[in-house]
């Protein structure tokens, strides 16, 4: 057997009549002689959960390894290897603070920012959040900076909270200090922005797109027909898996939009291309973005399952009530059982997202095992609107975090520290950010 120096470019694409096609990491874009020396890059991904938890049911009661997993944490036990648990942390700058109420719009502005967004409908102005301090350095090395992508819809009024503006409460990503990140809720528009060269925005246009063109695949199989050719078994099965899984992303996409064309609502329009239900939209959106991370055309992402303040009905699992309402609960028991039976549903939707970075290859393991994801809210108990001691973990082995651990800190350390830990831990450069106070020991 004859060893060579040569591989195949870890930015090919396949291209064809108009479509590019990325493509995961195969053994072949690694050099035979120096593939024990290749290290994977870090992801950073940020999951927000909204409007709070039910406290008493979320967090452990043991500290360090071999605490016990409490009922909402019990979807992620299987991966408790990976994970850690963070107690004590606090965004002390989504307090009123002299401005009043509004305790959900500063829970979505504060939460990857630590700053106190200036109250107003039109003057807006918060900080630059975590995920995009990252994807100013790990942009440089990929395609697209960063994903921001939510499962609710945005407000448009001038005001949702307390007459601040619904640019707080929308998006929990800020570029600049005026200038908040629009999260993404289509699924046909973000895989056309992954995949797809397609440039309308307009719904319509892209709907009569769709019936003049076949399956994005099918322009490039001459491609990959070429590139199959020159890849050994290993790399034509991940290939095999990896088309497969976009031809399923495309089908259910292609459902959605033919199920959202067919119903009919009186008074009101419903965004194109998303699924029926919540669950369903998680999953496929969640799909999208472990393949943005596979084919390695973003190493940041930041996903809303529910805008700030979310008044979301969970009938999937038979709560009608809206989400913000039940969860001002006044100690009511039938209440509080509600909104943890909904804090339980969304670890079990985040559950998927780690079965899925656990089950995808990545150089010599998983996307697991090389990123970090930080799954949270900037609010503790939202019957009170409290911003410390709030609901924080990560799962993932990026920078060689180590799990398994349910770390108490001392309760008012900022939730900041765990950003700075993190941002140095995925080779982003910070001495600070917000209202560190240094990183976190013992991570």
């Amino acid at each position: 057997m004859i060893i060579t120096g040569k591989s195949l470019s870890r930015r090919a694409v396949l291209r064809g009549l108009g479509a590019t096609l990325a493509l995961p990491l195969l053994d072949s874009m690694v050099p035979a002689l120096s593939r024990a020396a290749t290290k994977a890059p870090v992801r950073l991904g940020f999951v927000y959960h909204p409007t709070g938890m039910i406290m008493e049911q979320y967090t452990p009661a043991a500290e360090g390894a071999g605490f016990a997993f409490t009922p909402t944490l019990k979807p992620l036990e299987a991966y408790r290897d990976r994970l850690n648990v963070f107690t004590g942390l606090a965004q002390m700058n989504g307090r009123a603070l002299g401005d009043g109420p509004g305790d959900h719009a500063r829970e979505g502005a504060t939460w990857l920012t630590g700053v106190h967004p200036k109250r107003s409908e039109t003057d807006i102005r918060c900080g630059v959040s975590a995920d995009q301090l990252a994807a100013r350095e790990l942009g440089k090395q990929t395609q697209l900076a960063s994903l921001e992508v939510s499962l609710e819809p945005p407000s448009f009024a001038g005001t949702c909270d307390q007459n601040y503006s619904c640019a707080y409460t929308n998006t929990v990503s800020w570029r600049s200090e005026t200038l908040p990140m629009p999260m993404e809720t289509s699924p046909r528009a973000l895989f056309e922005r992954l995949f797809g060269e397609g440039e309308s925005t307009d719904p319509a246009a892209r709907r009569a797109a769709l019936k003049e063109q076949r399956s994005l695949l099918d322009y490039v199989t001459g491609s990959i027909d070429r590139l199959e050719t020159k890849l050994g078994s290993s790399d034509r099965n991940k290939l095999s898996e990896y088309l497969e899984a976009i031809r399923d992303i495309e089908r259910r996409i292609q459902k959605a939009e033919l199920q959202s064309s067919e119903m009919k609502l009186p008074e009101m329009q419903r965004p194109s291309s998303i699924p029926e239900t919540f669950e369903e939209q998680a999953k496929l959106m969640t799909d999208l973005q472990i393949m943005a991370w596979q084919t390695d055309m973003t190493r940041v992402l930041t996903f809303m399952y529910g805008h700030a303040g979310s008044n979301r009905s969970y009938r999937a699992i038979g709560i009608a009530d809206g989400h913000h309402s039940i969860s001002h609960h006044q100690n009511d028991p039938e209440k509080i059982a509600k909104v943890a039976k909904i804090d339980q549903h969304l670890f079990s939707t985040f559950s998927y997202f780690v079965e899925r970075l656990k089950a995808t290859p990545d150089g010599d393991g998983s996307l697991l095992d090389h990123s970090l994801v930080l799954y949270g809210s900037s609010l503790s108990d939202a019957n009170v609107h409290m911003h410390h001691n709030l609901p924080t973990l990560v799962v993932g082995g990026g920078g060689g975090m180590k799990g398994g651990r349910h770390l108490k800190y001392k309760e008012g350390t900022p939730l900041n520290n765990l950003f700075l830990t993190m941002l140095n831990k995925a080779g982003v450069p910070a001495e600070s950010f917000g209202d560190s106070t240094g990183e976190l020991t013992n991570v």
